[in-house]
């Protein structure tokens, strides 16, 4: 099998699993307890949380979270404001801003949110139902006044913005938008789940949610980092064990295989980025037939989303068994919806539903792109 579905998940890192495996045999004592096991296990949870940190900008906390979806609810609901998002966010955000009632920022372009607001207020459509997934079509920049009726951004609200899609790999410049928000008196959200140990991570948020999963680390645990200052209310009840945050027993192996996959990733932050470049350029070559969704130049490199006309994504993925890869986020994989991130960007149904992506990382091999994208190709011409 060649995986090619690292926005999805990715290998669990051999030295991730060696500093989980003493907590799973022998160190299971509860690190809330009192007693020296206990404290034994607090102060692996603690050395965890130093190395998750590292990676973060410096003037806040680590929060363990079951993952990056609890560490998104926690963010939005904790925080008490109004939300605004971009309309190309993860479920785990736009399912959030529906529940809120609240308000979408309109985004129909390949590359980044160039437009900072620096006439004064965000222009954003109201969410209502059945609308959050798919913002009506405009044809100039969605921050442009007029274009989108009243203005709905007031400043004290809390804005949501990726660093890095987990579709498509647009990088958002989320310094200059934390700015601008901080400008208006708001609050502003990263998530920065695809861009945590593989980029550094911009000074700028107030609230940054990351899973470790992602970094090759193990499931079930993320954390949001907090800006020293920013109150948020916890949102699940029952003994205040994470800072008051987050009630229930953290398990002190996820913490620490989060914590090795972070120490790792920003000792190979260099190395694994020159590899991911060099593997988008042989699979950009090798599957020139194909049309790239999103910017080629502001775009994390190991995620390659790509379509062809008339083809259909879903059978292509069956057709090719023996590489694992995906029409988009795995979240949505069942829905039979096509991608939401790639209809904000102008996409229509029938091209979302032609593009597959591809997402490649630290142990993936250019011989291992060199089969995958022959076979993606006899597929789809064998399609067509």
């Amino acid at each position: 099998m060649i995986y090619l579905d690292y926005q999805s998940t990715t290998p669990l890192a051999p030295e991730a699993f060696a500093a989980m495996e003493p907590w799973l045999k022998n160190g299971f004592a509860n690190p809330h307890s009192a007693h020296a096991a206990g404290r034994a296990a607090a102060a692996a949870v603690e050395f965890a949380r130093d190395q998750v940190a590292a990676l973060l900008p410096p003037g806040g906390r680590v929060i363990f979270t079951s993952g990056a979806t609890e560490a998104i609810n926690l963010a939005i609901f904790g925080c008490g404001l109004p939300v605004i998002a971009a309309s190309t966010e993860h479920a785990a955000v736009l399912d959030c801003v529906h529940a809120l009632h609240g308000q979408l920022l309109a985004v129909n372009d390949e590359s980044t949110l160039q437009s900072l607001p620096g006439k004064g207020r965000w222009h954003a459509t109201r969410v209502t139902e059945g609308e959050g997934d798919q913002p009506p079509p405009i044809a100039a920049n969605p921050l442009n006044h007029g274009l989108l009726g009243v203005p709905r951004y007031t400043g004290e609200e809390l804005l949501a913005v990726m660093l890095v899609n987990n579709e498509i790999g647009t990088i958002q410049p989320v310094a200059e938008l934390a700015a601008a928000t901080h400008a208006q008196g708001g609050l502003f959200l990263c998530d920065a789940v695809q861009a945590y140990g593989r980029m550094p991570i911009p000074d700028g948020p107030d609230l940054i949610a990351i899973s470790a999963h992602k970094i090759h680390g193990p499931k079930g645990i993320g954390a949001l980092w907090v800006r020293d200052g920013v109150q948020l209310l916890p949102q699940i009840l029952g003994g205040g064990q994470e800072q008051g945050m987050r009630s229930g027993t953290l398990s002190p192996a996820l913490c620490a295989g989060f914590g090795a996959a972070a120490k790792l990733a920003a000792d190979r932050m260099e190395i694994d980025a020159a590899n991911v470049a060099v593997l988008w350029d042989r699979a950009t070559a090798a599957l020139a037939n194909w049309t790239i969704n999103g910017p080629t130049t502001a775009r994390y490199k190991g995620n390659l989303n790509i379509r062809r006309e008339g083809l259909d994504a879903a059978r292509l993925i069956s057709e090719c068994r023996n590489i694992a890869f995906s029409a988009g986020s795995a979240c949505a994989s069942g829905s039979g919806r096509p991608s939401h991130v790639l209809r904000a960007i102008g996409l229509t149904d029938a091209q979302a539903k032609s593009s597959i992506r591809l997402g490649f990382g630290r142990y993936t091999t250019a011989e291992e792109i060199d089969i995958a994208a022959e076979a993606i190709n006899r597929a789809a011409e064998a399609m067509l």
